[in-house]
């Protein structure tokens, strides 16, 4: 499920060739420091967090039926996801452009992606003692990779937007990054040059069932692209997580919320 704007193997040729469009590789890039949200902990903890990060984005919550704002932002929690849609390995890519319109189209290296009510207990056994729901009862994942690229459209059209912040809610991340070792999740920020505007790290808690939160937002409406590496492996049956005695830090996602796709300028 590979995006009609940039396939998700090919980013860091990308950006290794972002110098094509009219710069030079001397040439200076304008450094843009978003703020960071960052937490850890339970839901509460992460709640507050992403409250802040709400507020730094401004507006409101604009609905789905909306199809105009210019200012505010969108959420997705996956809780209104039809149950025909729910539990199964072949969710649309495109649903939150094409039926619930949000401006967001997913795609990834993997072969699908899945929205799941029972903590992904039909994968394995053991998952549902790892993972929950911050905002009950689905989770999101990708299907065989743990890799994720958001893009986003004006609401209800094709046509590319760009949008002042990203954040993800993520659950069970038990690997964070340090001087020897990157972490196991991690949400990098692109611009529509395929400069990477940020990379952040999400936050870990070694043990079950936690949630970690990361955002950026950014002084205007300049990503265009976000890339989502929830945990160090895809889920499966056979791959036990790290808190559960393997060796592989098995993450999924929850909410997404992020600011209204504006028009590229």
């Amino acid at each position: 499920m590979k995006h009609r704007y940039l396939p998700a193997l090919t980013f860091v040729a990308a950006v290794t060739a972002a110098c094509s469009n009219g710069s030079t590789a001397t040439d200076p890039l304008p450094v843009i420091t978003p703020t960071v949200f960052t937490a850890v902990g339970n839901s509460a903890t992460v709640a507050a967090k992403a409250d802040e990060f709400r507020a730094a984005l401004g507006g409101s919550l604009n609905p789905p039926t909306v199809h105009d704002a210019t200012s505010g932002r969108r959420e997705i929690n996956w809780d209104g996801v039809p149950a025909a849609l729910t539990n199964l390995n072949n969710f649309p890519g495109d649903f939150f452009n094409v039926t619930s319109t949000r401006g967001a189209l997913l795609s990834t290296n993997g072969t699908g992606f899945r929205v799941d009510s029972t903590d992904f207990s039909d994968i394995s056994g053991t998952l549902p003692g790892q993972f929950t729901a911050f905002s009950p009862k689905k989770l999101f994942s990708a299907v065989g990779s743990p890799f994720t690229q958001v893009d986003f459209d004006l609401v209800g059209t094709t046509t590319p937007g760009l949008v002042n912040g990203f954040g993800v809610v993520f659950s069970d991340v038990d690997r964070g990054g340090d001087v020897n070792r990157a972490g196991s999740t991690r949400v990098v920020f692109v611009d529509t040059q395929g400069h990477e505007l940020a990379n952040i790290t999400a936050p870990a808690q070694l043990g079950t069932q936690q949630f970690s939160f990361v955002g950026a937002v950014f002084p205007a409406a300049i990503v265009q692209r976000v890339l989502i590496f929830s945990g160090d492996a895809a889920l499966n049956a056979a791959t036990k997580d790290v808190s559960d005695g393997g060796t592989k830090d098995l993450v999924t996602m929850d909410d997404f919320i992020y600011g209204e796709p504006r028009p590229a300028q």
